[in-house]
C-alpha cells in the first residue's frame, strides 16, 4: 500500500508538471509577441518614401525595422550616441534649408522679370502644328537666359496657340515663381533673331 501511495503521488507531480509546461510556454510566447508589437526607435540613413528624410528619428514596427530598414542599410538603431550625432546633422540640414530657400527666392525674383521666346510651326488660324511643352520651355529658358530648370518643375499645360502665356515653376523650399513665354511663328524674322540670341549667364 505504501508503494502504491508513493507511486500515485509521483504520478500526480508529473501530471502537474506536464500541465504547467504549456502555460509557461504560453507566457513566454505572449511576452515575445508583446515585445514584437512594441515600436522601436530608428534613425534614417537615407530618404525613405512615406516615412521620412535622412536623419529623421522614427518609431516603427520591429519587423519593418529588422527585415527592411536595417537589412538594406536605410536606418540604424537610435542609440544615445547616435541621437547626439543626429542633432549635429539636423543643425547642418537647417542651415542648408535656409541657404536653398534664399537661393530659390532670389531666382523667383529674377524669373519674374524675364520672358522667353519660342518659335513654332503655325498652321491655319494661328494654330500650332503640335504644341509647346514643358520640355520646350525649359530648353528655351536655359538657352536664352542660362537658367536651368527641371522640366518636371515647369507647371504648364501644352500650349497650342501663338501669343504670350504665363508659366509657373516650382523651385526649392516650396517657392513658386512665374515668367512669360511668348510663342511666335518660326518664319517671322523676330523669331529667328530670338532663337539665335546667345545665352545670358546666370
Amino acid at each position: 500500500m505504501a508503494a502504491s501511495s508513493t507511486r500515485s503521488a509521483s504520478l500526480g507531480r508529473g501530471q502537474r508538471s506536464l500541465l504547467l509546461r504549456p502555460i509557461a510556454a504560453t507566457l513566454v510566447h505572449s511576452a515575445d509577441s508583446s515585445a514584437e508589437r512594441k515600436p522601436v526607435k530608428i534613425i534614417l540613413l537615407k530618404d525613405v518614401d512615406n516615412l521620412g528624410r535622412t536623419g529623421d528619428v522614427k518609431d516603427v514596427k520591429p519587423g519593418y525595422a529588422r527585415n527592411f530598414l536595417l537589412r538594406r542599410a536605410l536606418a540604424t538603431e537610435a542609440t544615445q550616441s547616435a541621437l547626439k550625432q543626429i542633432q549635429v546633422l539636423h543643425q547642418r540640414r537647417a542651415k542648408e534649408d535656409v541657404r536653398r530657400m534664399t537661393e530659390s527666392q532670389q531666382l523667383a525674383q529674377r524669373l519674374g522679370t524675364i520672358e522667353i521666346s519660342i518659335p513654332a510651326r503655325v498652321g491655319e488660324q494661328g494654330r500650332l502644328f503640335g504644341s509647346v511643352t514643358n520640355s520646350d520651355v525649359a530648353a528655351a529658358l536655359k538657352e536664352q537666359h542660362g537658367i536651368e530648370i527641371d522640366r518636371r518643375d515647369v507647371e504648364l499645360e501644352p500650349i497650342r496657340t501663338l501669343g504670350t502665356h504665363n508659366v509657373g515653376v516650382r523651385l526649392g523650399g516650396q517657392v513658386h515663381a512665374q515668367f512669360r513665354a511668348t510663342v511666335v511663328d518660326e518664319t517671322a524674322p523676330a523669331a529667328a533673331t530670338a532663337a539665335a540670341a546667345p545665352a545670358v549667364s546666370a
